[in-house]
């Protein structure tokens, strides 16, 4: 039997704006399956050159996976979007790196062979479904200490990242969610945003009818001052707050992933090459530096250096955790190269989402840097992981297509 191994390209990503989660937030009475449905008919839309029977699997992420985010999502979505009911789907839950792990799975499919075009997202409603809802943890896994009950609890394990590291501290935290907040500012004003939203229909049973545009989180012109009063709500007199952290949101992120060669066949755009990619375990208490074993892993399967990579797409869950990363590569905190359009601490992180986030955001300043060759992409995940993908710049001049 014959295996061909195929390169695997992103041809195509959106997402909807994400919102601010709970009663006040613009989806409150949104469904979070309808979410991704959106995003998934937009990418149908955008590419019409790509017949709805030619994608052959739909891989959809969410962390919490009950109610309107459980039942199989990915064959759902399928069904919902549009897609003929010989689509297949199924669901993926790696907490935050959710819709990263849905794109590396599809990858694999498609670098074996076994499909061609594919479609790869997350959602999450922190709203209706916030993290650990129903969950029942193994209380062995605390009582035979196998980890420290701070590992349960996100932010209590970006404090230990801070102990463990002294030079990672509050105010370096603080500038670079400062720094965050003022690029995605900029990005909105370069309209290097808008262009992969997709408008959403809400609807609220006291507010009506409305449509969601722009993302809900963000709070330009923030400045030191104004964070350097909030409260730490893991630890008294800790490091991390709601200013340099990621908050509690909802929305929904899909791509297309195809080989290069059914996307020549078919015409359909690529935005970027799959070079490598690495998922890791660590210390569940320390796991914001899961993103440092996993880039290396990354670059190690792909014989390159951090020095190869010219971008980073790096999730800001906490600003500890993203410093932690540079910290260790040498990167400086405010590196052009790092989050051009500023990150999760402005613009929100509704957990298995996020990755697809951002990819596209990669693949767009691709188009805009041909001078850089690689980029990367990372993130931590909670329970301690890490994982990282390293992606190639089709508008490079060294980028050459190996399709016939």
């Amino acid at each position: 039997m014959s295996r061909v191994r195929q390169e695997v390209v992103f041809v195509d990503g959106v997402r909807t704006p994400f919102g601010k989660s709970g009663e006040k937030g613009m989806y409150a009475q949104t469904r979070a399956d309808d979410l991704v449905i959106a995003c998934v008919r937009e990418l149908l839309r955008r590419n019409p050159e790509l017949p709805p029977e030619r994608v052959e699997d739909v891989a959809i992420a969410a962390t919490t996976q009950i109610g309107d985010q459980g039942l199989t999502l990915g064959r759902l979505v399928a069904l919902l979007s549009g897609l003929p009911n010989t689509v297949p789907g199924y669901s993926v839950d790696r907490m935050c790196a959710g819709a990263l792990t849905s794109v590396a799975t599809i990858a694999g499919q498609i670098g074996f062979g076994q499909i061609d075009v594919a479609i790869a997202g997350g959602v999450e409603h922190m709203g209706r479904h916030p993290m650990g809802e129903g969950v029942d943890p193994n209380p062995r896994i605390i009582a035979e200490k196998l980890v420290d009950p701070s590992a349960l609890v996100m932010g209590a394990t970006a404090e230990n990242l801070s102990d463990r590291y002294p030079q990672l501290t509050k105010e370096r935290s603080d500038a670079y969610a400062v720094n965050s907040q003022a690029k995605l500012a900029q990005a909105y004003a370069d309209n290097k945003i808008q262009p992969d939203l997709v408008p959403v229909a809400t609807r609220h049973a006291d507010l009506g009818w409305g449509l969601a545009t722009t993302d809900e989180p963000p709070r330009p012109g923030v400045t030191m001052e104004d964070l350097a009063g909030l409260k730490t709500p893991f630890r008294d007199h800790g490091k991390v707050t709601p200013g340099n952290a990621a908050g509690l949101n909802d929305g929904a992120t899909a791509c297309i992933l195809a080989s290069e060669k059914a996307a020549k066949e078919l015409g359909l755009a690529t935005k970027m090459r799959l070079v490598s990619f690495g998922f890791v375990g660590l210390e569940p208490e320390y796991m914001g530096y899961g993103p440092v074993p996993a880039a290396e892993k990354a670059l190690k399967l792909a014989d390159l250096s951090i020095d190869d990579i010219g971008l980073f797409e790096l999730n800001e869950a906490f600003a500890v955790q993203v410093v932690a990363f540079l910290d260790h590569f040498g990167i400086p905190d405010d590196s052009p190269k790092v989050n051009l359009y500023g990150g999760a601490i402005a613009v929100g992180h509704p957990l298995a989402s996020s990755g697809v986030r951002l990819c596209n955001q990669l693949a767009r300043q691709f188009e805009d840097h041909p001078e850089v060759r690689y980029g990367m992409v990372a993130m931590c995940i909670g329970i301690g992981m890490g994982a990282a993908i390293i992606w190639e710049n089709p508008h490079h001049a060294d980028y050459a297509p190996t399709a016939d």
